[in-house]
């Protein structure tokens, strides 16, 4: 087995961390394998001088575009804050539509995936990104499958991942697709992260949708809910608080806020009871009856099925003290 070439694409405003990360992970590979079976690392960019990241760490490339014509074994893109709003990187675009794609894996870190778009290498292909800017990758090329909730994602040999330290993941699975599992626990025992992380971005988003305007019907059922979600719910009595017929407020629902009104109701009891995992000693039994799931069984069964997790997991991992 030969070493492995890794190159991670930069730019001015990139996420240092998105760099950093990853780039920590393999390092830490070579240290578990043989010399001739490890990896070796080189930053790209347009061209060889210190690039501001968004944290106002410089950073420094080993090889300008025009010095990187080579087939790496990995190729990915690092993301940044200000690339879901700019048009793209015209040398990063062509860089990775010449190269990146000759690589045995390529992709993105974060919201590095908005320069795989603007270099046209996401038509059709299932891919994630930060949860905050999915709903504006996927506005942005309507021809990406975009996955929501993914921690990371390989569609054949493209591969994304979610939000900043979900590169981390990426990495670290991209180790144990090389080297086993094995090689692949030890790195992260040595970051001090977990191995392969249980759920979806949705653990860590904000789950409720945004409000609809003040005076419509949804905005009174919005806040009878958003105060009341212990109490039982069915679209009759939610069409009564609104002043409309069930029929007329499941259309608004979905036609305004693109979700039905039994999932709008699911995702306040979520979000009130991740408030109470988070912030309060309240037993699991007793928050299940306050955020009206009925009992600890049938939260459990939401948080999995919505969360990726269960409650139990969920206290543990984001407990505030």
């Amino acid at each position: 087995m030969s070493r492995r070439s890794i190159a991670i694409v930069i730019h001015d405003g990139v996420q240092a961390l998105d760099v950093a990360g990853p780039l920590d992970v393999f390092a830490e590979a070579n240290g578990f394998v043989e010399p001739e079976q490890g990896y070796d690392i080189t930053v790209i960019g347009p061209e060889i001088r210190p690039l501001r990241s968004s944290n106002g760490l410089s950073l420094m490339p080993d090889l300008a575009f025009e010095q990187a014509g080579i087939a790496f074994n990995t190729a990915l893109v690092a993301g940044g804050p200000a690339l879901p709003t700019r048009p793209g990187y015209p040398a990063v675009s062509s860089w990775l539509r010449d190269w990146g794609t000759k690589a045995a894996r390529y992709g993105s870190i974060c919201t590095g995936a908005f320069a795989l778009g603007h270099a046209g290498l996401l038509d059709g292909r299932r891919v994630t990104t930060h949860w905050q800017n999915a709903h504006q990758l996927a506005a942005l090329f309507p021809k990406a499958l975009v996955e929501h909730d993914r921690i990371y994602l390989r569609d054949e040999a493209l591969v994304t991942s979610a939000g900043v330290t979900a590169g981390i993941d990426l990495a670290l699975a991209l180790v144990a697709e090389d080297h086993g599992a094995a090689v692949a626990l030890s790195c992260a025992k040595r970051l001090v992260v977990a191995a392969q992380r249980q759920g979806g971005q949705s653990q860590f988003s904000p789950y409720l949708l945004p409000s609809a305007a003040a005076d419509s019907p949804l905005a009174k059922v919005q806040a009878h809910v958003m105060s009341h979600p212990g109490e039982s719910f069915p679209v009759e009595r939610l069409a009564q608080i609104a002043g409309i017929s069930a029929r007329s407020l499941a259309r608004l629902f979905t036609a305004e806020l693109g979700v039905t009104p039994h999932e709008f109701v699911e995702s306040v009891r979520i979000d009130r009871a991740r408030n109470l995992l988070e912030g309060s000693d309240q037993a699991l039994k007793a928050i299940a009856y306050a955020c009206g799931f009925g009992g600890p069984e049938q939260m459990r069964v939401v948080f999995q099925r919505r969360l990726g997790v269960s409650p139990v997991h969920y206290r543990a991992s984001f407990r505030a003290g």
